[in-house]
């Protein structure tokens, strides 16, 4: 998966391109589909800026062997991120979660 095969499932599911973040909290990483996205006019990034983060974000979703999850998650789900409310996917790390912890990312 590389950035633009991410933004492409987001389009393709809520038709926007929606911010991602990457967030650790009680011992877990989380993948949030958050409510902003780039065709707002109040977006924060570029376009660029916003491909190359997608880019990061899709690096470590190879490294952890998340992909198939997120992808899985974000087809079935019925959630939708709305003002204030993200899209939470928890990321199962298996065995190898500790290593991925200590990182600060």
């Amino acid at each position: 998966m590389t950035g633009n095969d991410l933004r492409q499932l987001l389009l393709d599911k809520w038709g926007r391109s929606y911010d991602i973040q990457l967030r650790r909290t009680q011992g877990k990483i989380f993948f949030l589909v958050m409510w902003k996205y780039l065709e707002q006019a109040s977006f924060p990034l570029t376009e660029g800026e916003y491909a190359a983060h997608l880019d990061e974000v899709a690096n470590y979703l190879r490294a952890w062997g998340s992909v198939e999850q997120v992808q899985a998650y974000i087809q079935q789900t019925r959630d939708r991120p709305r003002l204030g409310k993200a899209v939470s996917i928890p990321l199962e790390l298996g065995e190898r979660a500790s290593e991925w912890l200590l990182e600060d990312f």
